[in-house]
């Protein structure tokens, strides 16, 4: 338990401080353990992630782990992102909202430690499943070295990259990314690594 380290980051957090010390104290009274991983508390069931407190701009949220296994019977749980495959969070903007909320905040906890206890897995996208650019077929067809090096990265590097290229909407845009990128992929690295 990593209290101290979570008073901290309450005691530091400008806005949101009331309503994630709320969510702090509905957590640690559904039975978790209260952590602190990813620059943000964390509450566990049995060493399992279950939970994350986080506060944004706009909203603060309870980050749940595996929440696309969640039923989600009151439709509250939101998608970050359409790259985000198994997390889902609830967003709360008052203290208010919360406190109205408590029981069924409760019972999306219980809901995901259930899905723990039950050793459900999200199943995740495969790297295959991904869509590469165009652009990055016509290097590999110029650059056979580079279409082997991109193959032997991990998985995770290679959804990086793919994301990353096909995040860009314009066709010059990804082949720019592309080609800041070939010294890192030809080396093995990943698109963050130094």
């Amino acid at each position: 338990m990593n209290p101290k380290v979570v008073d901290r980051f309450l005691s530091r957090a400008k806005k949101w401080n009331e309503e994630m010390t709320l969510l702090r104290k509905i957590c640690l009274d559904c039975g978790l353990t209260e952590d602190f991983k990813w620059m943000h508390p964390c509450y566990t069931f049995q060493g399992k992630n279950i939970v994350l407190i986080h506060g944004f701009k706009a909203y603060c949220a309870l980050l749940f782990h595996k929440g696309a296994l969640l039923k989600d019977t009151e439709n509250m749980l939101v998608q970050q992102t359409e790259n985000v495959q198994a997390a889902r969070q609830i967003r709360f903007t008052s203290i208010e909202e919360i406190k109205a909320l408590e029981s069924t905040i409760k019972a999306y906890i219980f809901e995901a430690v259930e899905v723990e206890r039950a050793g459900l897995e999200v199943k995740m996208k495969t790297t295959q499943e991904y869509d590469v650019p165009e652009e990055l077929l016509l290097k590999f067809e110029e650059i056979p070295d580079l279409k082997n090096a991109f193959e032997t990265l991990t998985p995770g590097r290679q959804r990086g990259y793919l994301l990353y290229f096909s995040g860009a909407k314009q066709s010059k845009t990804r082949a720019s990314r592309i080609e800041k990128c070939i010294d890192k992929i030809l080396k093995g690295k990943g698109l963050n690594d130094a």
